[in-house]
């Protein structure tokens, strides 16, 4: 690991706006979970979250569009969270959070119900068939996801990938979700929409090489998630 990135795992530990719960053995460690907006945001508004947030930028970008609304970027890559959470220092941008942990832990993190909306970014779309379950719209992570949203609650995809987009629709159609929302090609469909316009540093490469970028919403089923 580069100097760089050592000396950024060791800032983050000071940082107000980040949470580091990576000790996933040690049963005394305190966990957030029934008390992000009592302990860490201090306030009663709805809590979203963007997981693999990477450097944070859509976090921040949630923040800016939502400020009646705790965000909370969710990633296990500390130099890549480093970034984000130093900008919203900078910028005073106390409504956006970060928590660094596995995703596939974090019913761990959240109460039941706790969380009001998900949204993922252009994550690794595992493009390998025997990579699906690590997928985050994969069922096994859809099953975690329930456990954590309110009755309101969505998840929310947005894609470079037709292969993850593809399967994620096809997912929802297998488990017993309903779709609320589909654009094939943000950018030729909803070109006036400021939040799914709002892009990354990655989503600016993508449409460089002249890809489309896609966008689903969907919500989870009151039962079990059906594989």
């Amino acid at each position: 690991m580069g100097r760089n990135k050592l000396e950024r795992f060791d800032e983050i530990g000071t940082f107000d706006n980040v949470s580091e719960c990576t000790d996933y053995q040690d049963e005394e460690a305190v966990r957030p979970g029934g008390k992000w907006r009592s302990d860490v945001f201090e306030n009663e508004h709805p809590i979203i979250l963007e997981l693999a947030c990477g450097k944070g930028e859509y976090a921040l970008a949630l923040s800016e569009h939502y400020p009646d609304r705790n965000i909370i970027g969710v990633d296990i890559k500390g130099a890549r969270i480093w970034k984000g959470a130093r900008r919203a220092l900078k910028n005073n941008r106390w409504n956006v959070h970060f928590l660094r942990i596995y995703i596939d832990h974090l019913d761990e993190y959240f109460a039941p119900g706790e969380v009001d909306d998900i949204w993922i970014t252009f994550p690794d779309p595992y493009p390998r068939g025997s990579d699906r379950s690590k997928r985050l719209t994969s069922p096994k992570f859809l099953d975690i996801y329930q456990k954590v949203l309110g009755p309101e609650g969505s998840v929310r995809l947005k894609t470079d990938s037709e292969q993850l987009f593809d399967y994620t629709r096809r997912t929802i159609e297998k488990t017993g979700c309903t779709l609320l929302d589909l654009v094939d090609d943000i950018y030729r469909e909803r070109p006036d929409d400021k939040l799914l316009t709002q892009k990354t540093y990655f989503e600016k490469k993508h449409l460089e090489k002249g890809r489309t970028i896609s966008y689903l919403r969907f919500s989870l089923p009151e039962g079990k998630i059906l594989d």
